[in-house]
């Protein structure tokens, strides 16, 4: 249920983060049974309240990660004894600048390890945001191709898109735009397909001297010997 209300959402509400729309859907999930209760919930929804919910969203996610690394950092200063110097420990190093800058090396090297360890958190939050967007297009793009009767042409369709990237909502937009053409003419060409596949009518089905069967029935049953033919006046 939460993935279709995802799907409801990004199409109503198309713009928004998909972060935001993927944390509002699992909410909205709790309290829908069936779709008709999910379609409700959304139409309810008002854009102004929808881009609230994200921010304050995003707001907490932000602070999380920020906490995370400010302790992260903490701990990594704390375990290699870096930290609040006393006034004795100052003495001491700014001694130790004036033979050399022993100093600034050790904290280019926290930085550097700094860097090293916060990188993969951020590309795994980075990824995380990635798949999320991917996951919400390729559904609504499965709700557009439900309507579709042409099954060659629904898994091409699939096939490429994974293949394929956006770089903004707006481009997938059009995208999108494009394949709902397609889609009405690919059912255009299906429905011609099945009706060049009907046979001909009766009257239009000819012999080899070039007389239809409707033809030849007709005049079969003017012959005086067929019941009902039509005939002159008798004299």
């Amino acid at each position: 249920m939460k993935d279709k209300i995802l799907a409801l959402l990004a199409e109503q509400f198309q713009g928004v983060r998909k972060d935001g729309l993927n944390q509002l859907a699992r909410i909205l999930a709790l309290q829908a049974t069936t779709e008709d209760d999910a379609k409700a919930l959304v139409e309810k929804l008002t854009r102004a309240q929808v881009d609230d919910f994200v921010k304050e969203f995003r707001a907490d996610v932000d602070k999380e990660v920020s906490e995370s690394n400010k302790t992260f950092e903490a701990n990594l200063k704390k375990k290699f004894g870096i930290g609040e110097k006393t006034k004795e420990q100052k003495t001491t190093e700014e001694s130790k600048t004036e033979k050399g800058n022993e100093g600034d090396d050790i904290a280019a090297r926290l930085d550097a390890i700094l860097e090293a360890k916060l990188k993969p958190l951020q590309e795994k939050l980075n990824n995380y945001e990635k798949e999320s967007i991917v996951k919400t297009r390729l559904q609504v793009l499965n709700d557009k191709l439900a309507t579709c009767r042409d099954e060659n042409f629904k898994a091409q369709t699939l096939k490429d898109f994974q293949r394929m990237q956006f770089d903004s909502d707006e481009a997938f937009t059009e995208y999108l735009t494009e394949k709902e053409t397609a889609i009405s003419t690919a059912n255009q060409n299906v429905s011609n397909a099945e009706l060049g596949k009907q046979g001909k009518p009766l009257f239009t089905q000819k012999d080899q001297a070039g007389v239809s069967k409707g033809v030849q029935e007709f005049i079969a049953s003017q012959k005086p010997e067929s019941k009902g033919a039509l005939a002159g006046k008798q004299i």
